[in-house]
């Protein structure tokens, strides 16, 4: 988990749904077919150094997460695990100072199965019982020539409830009550801080895992290059 998902909001939408001032998400349109890779809005809160007000912002960053550090990467980091996020060289340093919020309608996981003598895979598209579900996540900036390029990775955990019944992982989702706590650009200093947030994650999300629910969609998802990310059909569940 997971390797693609939906956002059915614009950006004035997703705006007025976080109570966020627009970023530099100027003109985002609803995709239903996002990959690693591809620029994603978050929501972030950052710290002016002048005035010290704290500003909530809809932004865009590539979901491909690419510390300074890191001067390569083969293949994409979109996905950071729970279990290692506060403690793994890759994430430790955004887990304890730079969060956002990867808002979703819901995201695909695929089940195998063998028709016919041969194995396929079978698409589902997961999501929550009301609207837009918000994904934890952790976010990098990166000068590249003479920009900035932010990029983020989703939390995962392990799945539960509906989600389980398909793949093994899953977002680690948040409720409303805690947007401002994860979203509070204070680094977590000490192990106690971190522990504190872990365990605030996995309780939320375990939360939110018994109202997700999941239904079997048509293949031709399954090539992301082919497919219009504009088509809301790719979402339409399939009769089974």
């Amino acid at each position: 988990m997971c390797g693609r998902f939906a956002v059915d909001k614009g950006t004035n939408e997703l705006i007025e749904e976080f109570v966020a001032q627009g970023g530099d998400v100027h003109d985002w349109r609803p995709s239903y077919s996002i990959a690693p890779t591809d620029v994603v809005p978050i929501v972030r809160e950052r710290r002016n150094s002048d005035s010290g007000e704290i500003t909530r912002s809809l932004d865009s960053a590539v979901w491909d997460f690419h510390p300074a550090f890191i001067k390569e990467s083969k293949r994409p980091n979109f996905n950071a695990r729970l279990e290692t996020v506060a403690t793994n060289g890759m994430w430790k340093g955004a887990f304890a100072s730079s969060h956002c919020i990867v808002p979703m309608l819901g995201y695909y996981e695929w089940a195998d199965l063998e028709e016919n003598g041969k194995k396929v895979k079978q698409p589902h598209f997961i999501h929550g019982a009301t609207g837009t579900l918000a994904a934890a996540g952790i976010y990098t900036a990166r000068r590249v020539n003479d920009e900035w390029v932010v990029s983020t990775a989703i939390i995962t955990r392990e799945a539960r409830d509906a989600s389980g019944q398909v793949h093994d992982r899953m977002p680690v989702f948040l409720t409303p009550d805690v947007y401002d706590e994860w979203l509070n650009p204070v680094k977590l200093a000490s192990d106690a801080d971190k522990e504190h947030t872990l365990s605030m994650l996995e309780n939320v999300s375990g939360r939110v895992a018994s109202t997700i629910t999941t239904y079997e969609v048509d293949r031709r998802v399954n090539n992301s290059r082919t497919v219009d990310p504009a088509d809301p059909a790719l979402i339409a569940k399939i009769a089974s």
